[in-house]
């Protein structure tokens, strides 16, 4: 098995929501076990949870991943990147996982890890039409810049600076939606 581990990103301020947006109910589930349970834990070798709500401590816990603390969401989703990188950076790859798209299928994220094993060395992403979304897969070369991010800044910064490494796996556009407004949980 490849040496990759998953950086659930699930530390947000979600001001943009107006409160933490996680604890939402969407089809009977919260949007953080929607997530959690999207990540295909066996095809990694360790998964995190960076989060500042004691409710997805719990939840992390219980799907069997190691929660960590972001005692400073205020600093933003670089903070949490460089919790992430730090607590895996034995890992070969990392996967970065947002926590705000419900629609995302435990297959489809399965799929992009086979993808990344066809493709080592390249960052890859799920992406519909051209258009990049969320996961991504960064290997270990890429781990110095990840952690050189500051502020509210996500892996986007380091992939335009290596766009011609990125590759992407198409999937249904629905999967990549996020949920960063009231309304735009409405609409799912």
């Amino acid at each position: 098995m490849m040496n990759i581990g998953c950086v659930v990103m699930a530390a947000g301020m979600s001001s943009r929501f107006g409160g933490n947006k996680l604890a939402q109910q969407w089809q009977g589930k919260s949007l953080i076990r929607h997530a959690l349970e999207a990540v295909p834990a066996d095809k990694l070798s360790a998964t995190v949870v960076v989060t500042q709500y004691p409710e997805v401590v719990a939840l992390a816990k219980a799907f069997g991943f190691t929660p960590i603390v972001n005692s400073h969401p205020e600093y933003g989703q670089s903070h949490t990147i460089h919790l992430g990188v730090r607590a895996l950076e034995r890992c070969d790859a990392l996967l970065f996982q947002v926590a705000d798209q419900p629609l995302l299928r435990r297959e489809s994220v399965a799929r992009l890890i086979d993808f990344y094993g066809r493709n080592p060395g390249h960052i890859v992403g799920l992406g519909h039409g051209g258009q990049r979304g969320n996961p991504c897969i960064f290997p270990a070369r890429f781990f110095p810049e990840l952690l050189k991010i500051e502020g509210d800044r996500g892996g986007n910064v380091v992939i335009r600076q290596h766009e011609t490494d990125l590759l992407l796996y198409e999937v249904p556009a629905d999967e990549l939606r996020d949920v960063d407004t009231q309304e735009a949980l409405a609409q799912l």
